[in-house]
């Protein structure tokens, strides 16, 4: 029988008839409501999360099978420690610690085991998140030095998305910029006027 497969990412126990879920399962004739239920029925735990699901559609029969993978290590990270982000700039900002307990407990959440290998995958993820391993929570120095790294790199990403509206507003600046001059130029031949007038 025809299967056809629709993989996406959502938030868990919020997927929504939007894109990407709805329009790609439209054509295939399934009842959307009762798939995205079902999905948010199945993510409800992983809230805040995005999860890769996967919907396998029967094309003749229109009946349905949903598969829910497990997030990314990094979202599972951030959600253990209650971060939003990691830190943009590992090695030089720690954004949180993990205890090897944690470690284990992420590991065998994503690959359903706590073998040496998988805890060391998870350990990699929280190295490049600036997230380090049994070393403490940050001191109110860190925990500043992260809140500014990550300000920054707001900011940055900020400066860099500017650029392409950069001429519209060069232009409407002109006329400002133009101004000022005339300004400066006025002030001075009101000075001249007021020493003449004094002499």
């Amino acid at each position: 029988m025809p299967k056809e497969k629709v993989s996406v990412m959502v938030e868990g126990g919020k997927a929504t008839a939007a894109p990407p879920l709805g329009p790609a399962l439209g054509p295939l004739g399934v009842p959307i409501k009762k798939i995205i239920d079902e999905i948010n029925a199945k993510t409800k735990d992983l809230s805040g999360m995005q999860v890769p699901v996967t919907v396998i559609v029967d094309t003749m029969t229109k009946a349905f099978e949903i598969k829910v993978g497990s997030p990314p290590v990094s979202a599972l990270i951030k959600k253990e420690l209650g971060l939003e982000k990691g830190a943009s700039e590992s090695g030089k900002f720690r954004s949180g610690d993990l205890s090897e307990e944690q470690v284990i407990k992420i590991a065998s959440a994503k690959f359903g085991s706590s073998d040496s290998r998988y805890v060391n995958q998870v350990k990699g993820s929280a190295r490049s998140m600036g997230v380090t391993i049994g070393q403490g929570a940050l001191s109110e120095s860190e925990q500043k030095a992260f809140k500014e790294s990550m300000k920054r790199a707001a900011e940055a990403k900020m400066a860099a998305a500017a650029p392409a509206a950069a001429p519209a507003e060069g232009e409407a600046g002109a006329p400002v910029a133009a101004a000022e001059p005339k300004k400066e130029e006025k002030k001075k031949e009101e000075k001249k006027k007021k020493l003449r007038k004094g002499k």
